[in-house]
């Protein structure tokens, strides 16, 4: 059978600071070399979609040579850091961009939700924002009429369904839009990252739809998500997207499990500081002395972090930190008071921070992502760090699932 969507040798160019293409001069050499028949002269330049470095050219490649096949029914998941290239491969699927080289071969009808609010006008009522998208869709007035009320009834918003959407919350925003999207009759159905706007009980509704409508209806769905627990609920298939590259496709755990290092394999080995405040460089990160960005602990562990930088003002410094589960959920929340930490103010110039943190007593063994934030008193953000951690036991495992092994560190726990 063939493939519902292929994709093939996909690449997209963006000439950064420039709407469009960039310049007159460039749009003219670009048809003269047409003219003569001739390849696009700025498809030799342009550098990989690094949003963590500075670049030597104008042109970057948000996409470059992705290939994938999607069969009908199929529940792809779509993983990859902020910046990677996932929504700009989703534009183009949804027909919102065109690609710069390379093909896509869509078989079907398309409803997507890129963001909170594509393809609703804001002084239209959420009734007439439901035609209108139908309508969009290629839908009759009388299909559309014939899933109204399962719409409205699934979004949850009937008391406002008059009212135009601009004074929507984004989470009513999500609900009319992912309710309309799921239930008027396209063959493709595309999700980027928008359920995280709404509540817990819609967002298990909206998985629940999914699953029902790739099992049940036979219908493809392409899912964004760093909710990797909701990921290997609903996805089959996974493909982990780097620097606008494809970097690994096969069966979702799999995926996931490279994607959360599972495999003590780095997907990414570059510091993860994301800071707009030009104030503040962080050079290096080591925790209990390793400099890995994937680190062994006993369970009950103290984190000893050392993180090095430079200083271009002096600033006050407040650390916090977030523990959180392999599948992103919250664990514990370190303020400033339980981080035990060598200095409250650094000075201009060169800069070490040592700090300690404990982690939480029973945890189980697994990986676990350390987010730690930078901030002055008043709250202002400087930066945040992330860094996987690994926590391991070392005990002996009898009947009771408990035992202390005086010879060697740590509580061993069952699951």
């Amino acid at each position: 059978m063939p493939p519902v969507i292929k994709v093939s040798n996909l690449s997209k160019q963006y000439r950064l600071g420039q709407v469009g293409t960039g310049t007159i001069s460039h749009d003219v050499n670009r048809w003269w070399h047409k003219v003569r028949g001739k390849e696009d002269p700025y498809l030799k330049i342009g550098e990989s979609n690094d949003r963590t470095v500075k670049g030597e050219s104008d042109y970057v490649w948000a996409l470059k040579d992705i290939n994938f096949e999607v069969q009908q029914g199929e529940v792809l998941g779509i993983i990859g850091r902020n910046g990677a290239g996932k929504s700009t491969l989703l534009k183009i699927l949804s027909r919102t961009t065109s690609p710069t080289t390379g093909s896509v071969k869509l078989k079907g009808r398309i409803a997507s939700l890129l963001e909170v609010g594509t393809g609703f006008h804001p002084e239209l009522s959420g009734r007439d924002n439901i035609y209108l998208n139908g309508a969009i869709l290629g839908m009759t007035r009388q299909e559309i009429k014939r899933k109204f009320d399962e719409i409205v009834d699934f979004a949850g918003i009937e008391r406002y369904i008059d009212t135009p959407v601009k004074r929507y919350s984004s989470g009513m925003y999500v609900r009319l839009a992912f309710g309309v999207a799921a239930h008027l009759e396209s063959e493709i159905l595309i999700v980027d990252e928008v359920l995280a706007v709404g509540d817990a009980e819609f967002q298990k509704k909206c998985l629940g739809k999914m699953k029902e409508v790739s099992e049940g209806q036979g219908r493809t769905v392409l899912f964004v998500s760093h909710n990797m627990s909701a990921l290997k609920r609903i996805c089959q298939k996974g493909l982990i997207i780097q620097n606008g590259k494809l970097l690994e496709e096969g069966d979702i755990d799999n995926i996931v499990s490279i994607y959360l290092n599972e495999r003590g394999e780095s997907v990414m080995s570059e510091i993860n500081f994301v800071s707009k405040d030009t104030r503040l460089k962080v050079e290096s990160i080591s925790i209990n002395g390793g400099t890995k960005n994937f680190f062994e602990l006993s369970s009950e562990a103290k984190l000893d972090i050392l993180i090095k930088g430079e200083l271009y003002d002096d600033l006050p410094i407040n650390l916090e930190a977030r523990l959180f589960t392999n599948d992103y959920a919250p664990l514990a929340f370190f303020s400033p008071g339980h981080i035990k930490t060598n200095t409250d103010k650094i000075q201009k110039g060169k800069f070490s921070i040592n700090c300690q943190i404990s982690l939480p007593p029973n945890m189980n063994q697994g990986t676990y992502s350390l987010k730690i934030g930078l901030s002055d008193p008043g709250k202002h953000f400087y930066g945040e760090i992330q860094e996987d951690i690994k926590v391991l036991w070392n005990g002996i495992m009898t009947e009771s699932g408990l035992v202390f092994d005086s010879t060697k560190s740590g509580w061993l726990l069952l699951n």
